[in-house]
């Protein structure tokens, strides 16, 4: 099954997600470069909600670009494995190897918005993440490092403190309220 066959086939758990999936769905059937972040308006991105194996902490970056604690992810840039991507970045930006998917199925999708930014020296203008979020468990023992590139700091939070820290009061109410609820099924 194809991207766009496996989120048409996603059941959407509430209003944001079901028009979310639809903008999603339109944008990747009329923009053949929906994998790219070339595609300046949007492109995919893919998360991986990282837990602990008792289900009661996520792995979160204090991310440069956002100010603020969130999740784990990045670009598919080109690649339609977005499973494969998640946990790529799950390591690239922790160190952590101890990840492995929960299962094969979306956790979850939204539309992201990202405000204009400059990455690298040149400036990345305000554009939408199509994004397709996975769960993952992995080892709270193993050691976290952050990536400069990325994040200034990696560390386990209780699910409370996944709720409070944040600075992005969106995301925490649509985003991370819900993937916690979802993970604790």
């Amino acid at each position: 099954m194809g991207l766009i066959e496996e989120i048409q086939a996603y059941v959407p758990g509430c209003e944001q997600e079901a028009r979310d999936q639809e903008q999603m769905l339109q944008f990747m059937v009329r923009h053949g470069d929906y994998l790219e972040r070339t595609n300046l308006v949007a492109h995919m991105s893919t998360s991986v909600w990282t837990v602990n194996h008792t289900r009661t902490k996520t792995l979160m970056a204090y991310h440069n670009i956002y100010d603020s604690w969130s999740w784990l992810g990045g670009h598919a840039d080109g690649c339609a494995d977005l499973r494969s991507v998640a946990l790529r970045e799950l390591q690239e930006e922790t160190g952590v190897t101890s990840g492995r998917l929960v299962d094969n199925s979306i956790l979850s999708l939204e539309t992201l918005t990202v405000n204009g930014h400059v990455k690298r020296g040149v400036y990345v203008p305000c554009h939408l993440h199509l994004n397709v979020t996975f769960l993952a468990e992995a080892d709270e023992g193993e050691a976290v490092r952050a990536n400069e590139d990325e994040n200034q700091a990696v560390r386990w939070l209780t699910f409370e403190e996944a709720l409070i820290m944040p600075t992005e009061p969106w995301m925490v109410e649509n985003v991370y309220r819900k993937l916690i609820e979802r993970s604790v099924r």
